[in-house]
């Protein structure tokens, strides 16, 4: 297997990886090219954001700044909206559904480090993928980490950390996220 191979599919692998490397210098000048579209070039924001992504779906909106970093193992679905700095770690997939929102200042993470010093220093890592369901409002500062599914139907609210799966149908808040309310 390749290092891109081992990554995607949850295996320990080099994340000095040449050709990770080159691949993630690529993504950062066209995320670069994107971030500086003036806001209101709608047709060419739309245009370059759909040739950084993996899948897009219908009326995908992305607000400025935006990075990540592969962009092809992300996938988001229709009338998806991200508000600024929005930050994807996509060494595994990242799959968010339809009518998504996500607030300012949000972070999806899929890459893990060791917590040895010394091995993590060997730049070995691993990545797990995570998904986000249908209908769902992820709030601003909301950090979400690797592995985790987030369920149909779930506001995830302003500030959270979200370390373990969270259901369909519910308002979850907090570090660690919780549930508070269940939707009927």
């Amino acid at each position: 297997m390749t290092e891109e191979e081992k990554m995607i599919s949850g295996e320990v692998y080099n994340a000095l990886d040449e050709h990770l490397i080159k691949e993630l210098n690529i993504v950062k000048e066209r995320l670069h090219e994107y971030n500086s579209i003036p806001p209101t070039h709608l047709e060419e924001r739309d245009k370059l954001i759909r040739q950084i992504l993996g899948k897009t779906g219908k009326k995908v909106f992305v607000n400025q700044p935006f990075y990540c970093d592969y962009g092809k193992h992300i996938e988001v679905g229709d009338r998806f909206f991200s508000n600024v700095n929005l930050v994807i770690l996509d060494e595994a997939m990242v799959r968010i559904g339809d009518d998504c929102f996500i607030g300012p200042n949000v972070g999806i993470y899929t890459a893990c480090h060791s917590t040895d010093p010394i091995e993590r220093n060997t730049r070995k890592e691993w990545a797990l993928p995570v998904t986000i369901g249908d209908n769902c409002w992820i709030g601003g500062n909301v950090t979400i980490l690797p592995g985790v599914t987030i369920g149909n139907n779930v506001t995830i609210g302003a500030g959270s950390v979200v370390v373990k799966d969270i259901p369909s149908n519910c308002v979850a808040v907090g570090n660690p996220c919780k549930i508070i309310k269940k939707l009927s």
